[in-house]
């Protein structure tokens, strides 16, 4: 289903069925952008263990994307060599300061990280596209002993890329966690 919707002085714009929620409740229960309170409940708010070492060691072939909303509302993705497990519920990575997603990462501010390893779907591990993908809020670190902690882990040519130590660390809390598809990991 894909409706015309005037927004405006300008011209109709075609929206696809997936980008907004149906009017009707009974079918907004089961639409992708409306989570189900279910979903909410049995979301897993970790890492999988199972999948800690694949993501530690994405960079060069599988660099996670992490993806922030920008104020004119539009997803900024960037590629982040950094991006590491911190613990069982938190992502680490170490933003250097340059460009939009810098500008955009405050205290609280929502993540996704995407990761794709498409071995894993052969392997069975995640056989939805070998992808998993992790939601949560960001905490900035621009000192101290998670900073510190954050640039000990960080791998080589990260640490190549900001020799001045002028960048800053970024915890992102895990809040869900899911396939392809939107089920939860069950990993």
């Amino acid at each position: 289903m894909t409706r015309t919707v005037n927004e405006g002085a300008g011209s109709p714009q075609r929206r696809s069925k997936y980008n907004e929620a149906p009017d009707d409740p009974a079918r907004a229960a089961n639409h992708p952008s409306v989570p189900c309170a279910s979903e909410e409940e049995n979301a897993v708010a970790t890492i999988p263990k199972a999948l800690h070492e694949h993501i530690n060691t994405a960079f060069p072939a599988n660099v996670c994307l992490v993806a922030t909303v920008l104020p004119s509302g539009f997803a900024q993705v960037s590629p982040r060599g950094s991006t590491m497990v911190f613990d069982d519920e938190h992502f680490a990575l170490w933003e250097r300061g340059r460009g939009s997603t810098n500008a955009n990462l405050l205290d609280g501010t929502k993540v996704t990280i995407f990761f794709r390893k498409p071995l894993l779907r052969e392997s069975g591990l995640l056989p939805r596209g070998g992808i998993a993908r992790f939601y949560g809020t960001a905490k900035i670190y621009k000192s101290g002993p998670i900073y510190e902690e954050i640039w000990q882990r960080l791998i080589e040519p990260e640490k190549k890329g900001d020799p001045d130590k002028k960048g800053f660390g970024v915890l992102i809390k895990v809040e869900r966690s899911e396939d392809l598809s939107g089920a939860a990991l069950a990993i």
